[in-house]
């Protein structure tokens, strides 16, 4: 991923709508994989549609800091 939030947030728009995997750091020595859809870009967020069956929450955000600073990773199906 990119270096900046600026860089993040911009490759991050020419990928709404498409099928991702966010890995989570939920604590030392646990992830979390979640499938979804990129929805929405906000100045300091973005929204994820989560896969309804295998989720109870519909939507979660993160931060663009969390793909910087590695608490998140952003794999797309498309890669």
């Amino acid at each position: 991923m990119p270096v900046t939030i600026a860089k993040i947030k911009t490759k991050l728009d020419d990928r709404i709508g498409n099928n991702l995997t966010v890995t989570t750091q939920v604590g030392r020595k646990k992830v979390t994989t979640r499938h979804g859809i990129l929805r929405e870009t906000f100045p300091a967020v973005f929204v994820v549609d989560l896969d309804q069956d295998e989720n109870a929450v519909k939507r979660v955000s993160f931060s663009y800091t969390d793909v910087l600073t590695r608490n998140i990773e952003l794999n797309f199906d498309n890669d």
